[in-house]
């Protein structure tokens, strides 16, 4: 059974403490579907100040909607569309500080202001990303990504 924790180091040491309850919560669980779901579930309860947090599941040349926490979304997105679509593309991590001024954005939660998309890379290929959305501008920063890139590598290994 999973407890929520009460995160009060620093943001840094509070990153570590989420990727490892996101190892102990998903070790020895060979469901992808499930483990995105705990995944996005853990993640909604950590971060503060979001309003959609989820993956989208690549399908070809694009991304279909996958678990995730939130208002209902768009289900598919072309690779190179908004920013999902573009860290898709990219295969990099996409942070904007306000979605109003990155060219295609898809508004899909009116709401959202600013936005962070780490692509979930297996053997050189885009098998997803991590979606994060924030009704405030400049929500996310180096620290964030830093992590987020970090929470994603080990999803991707322990999803094996």
């Amino acid at each position: 059974m999973f407890h929520a924790v009460q995160y009060n180091g620093t943001r840094e040491e509070n990153y570590e403490l989420v990727i490892k309850q996101l190892k102990a919560l998903i070790e020895g669980e060979t469901n992808f579907i499930a483990n995105l779901a705990n995944a996005a579930a853990l993640l909604n309860q950590f971060l503060d100040n979001i309003n959609w947090v989820g993956f989208y599941i690549a399908d070809g040349n694009e991304l279909v909607l996958g678990p995730f926490q939130g208002l209902p979304a768009c289900v598919r997105i072309p690779f190179g569309k908004g920013v999902c679509g573009t860290a898709a593309k990219n295969k990099k991590t996409v942070l904007v500080p306000d979605v109003h001024l990155f060219p295609g954005h898809i508004a899909c939660d009116a709401a959202s202001q600013s936005e962070i998309v780490v692509p979930m890379m297996k053997n050189g290929n885009v098998i997803g990303v991590l979606d994060i959305d924030s009704p405030i501008k400049n929500r996310f920063d180096e620290i964030d990504q830093k992590y987020l890139e970090k929470f994603v590598e080990t999803l991707v290994a322990l999803i094996d």
